[in-house]
């Protein structure tokens, strides 16, 4: 079931509407003959679906192609859906539908996972005399623009008394946040796991504050809106293999492990580490639980990060069936 944008509940003009009347009701769309995927290294219940081929096996009967697509981060991802060169977005921070609506996008939820509020951090090199969060007023703080870790860093900035001008932030990917880190050119990182867990195992650093009373860091699955209306039977199948996956990673802890030390390059004890932070409990959006996505939107408004005010409610949202 999808429940529309409800900026998009507009009348129809007559014409149309009379038009529509005369051919007759439109018959039912068919099921998409393809399903494009994006993803992001750290999304790990696509990520072993990808492996294990069992969403392919799962779509087959419905004669549906899947091709996986990377990407650096879920802004570009998200991007990508909303222009529809990609059908389906894996797991993205709560932060970047939201940095998504206000640059327009119309996209809908298609699901999310449990909070996982210690699955990222602000961490700090293990030598650093910095050892609570006010005291990086004037320091060079490395984070993803977008990303969930900058909505922790604006919470934390904030719980000390600071806002995002009292730093110097640099706003790098993932990869380069993490080499400006170990480099010592930036005082501090905000990080999420699996980056998160394997700085700490390699380089000692220390956190100086995660998500705990902070930011709930949930993350979401997304369609684009023709997806939505037509893919309905493609969506049950990717709900009920996510959450299959999920529960297995959680019951399973050394083997999801074993599998994802292989694919990440990281080693098995640092990925278990990194996923006992993660809920991996996948479940159906409801508007109440978009409700930490009004804060964050009002966040980055405060500090003139977006243009204007935006209702995070203001979004599709599809259901599985029975929901």
């Amino acid at each position: 079931m999808f429940q529309p944008l409800a900026a998009l509940r507009r009348l129809w003009p007559l014409a149309t509407l009379a038009a529509t009347l005369a051919l007759g009701a439109p018959a039912q769309a068919q099921t998409p003959e393809k399903l494009r995927i994006g993803y992001q290294r750290s999304s790990t219940l696509i990520t072993l679906l990808k492996t294990n081929g069992e969403l392919e096996k799962a779509l087959a009967p419905l004669g549906v192609q899947v091709s996986w697509h990377e990407f650096t981060s879920g802004l570009p991802l998200l991007e990508a859906v909303n222009v529809g060169s990609i059908d389906f977005s894996a797991d993205v921070a709560d932060t970047v539908p939201v940095f998504a609506q206000a640059a327009g996008a119309n996209l809908v939820y298609v699901a999310d996972e449990a909070p996982s509020p210690a699955a990222q951090a602000i961490l700090v090199p293990a030598g650093s005399s910095i050892s609570e969060v006010a005291q990086l007023k004037g320091k060079k703080v490395a984070v993803t623009k977008g990303a969930g870790s900058h909505y922790l860093l604006l919470a934390a900035l904030a719980k000390a008394g600071l806002s995002v001008k009292d730093i110097s932030p640099a706003y790098l990917t993932p990869a380069d946040g993490r080499a400006a880190f170990v480099s010592g050119n930036v005082d501090a990182w905000v990080a999420w796991d699996p980056f998160l867990a394997s700085t700490q195992a390699q380089s000692g650093a220390r956190i100086l504050a995660d998500g705990t009373g902070l930011a709930s860091y949930k993350r979401y699955y997304l369609t684009t809106e023709d997806y939505a209306k037509r893919g309905g039977k493609v969506l049950e199948v990717i709900f009920a293999q996510l959450k299959t996956t999920g529960s297995w990673v959680k019951a399973n802890p050394q083997a999801a492990a074993a599998q994802l030390s292989t694919l990440w390059g990281i080693d098995a004890a640092t990925v278990e580490k990194a996923n006992a932070r993660r809920s991996y409990q996948v479940g159906a959006v409801t508007r109440a639980g978009l409700a930490e996505q009004q804060k964050i939107a009002d966040a980055f408004f405060a500090e003139g990060l977006f243009p204007k005010k935006v209702d995070a409610a203001d979004v599709g949202i599809w259901q599985p069936a029975g929901q």
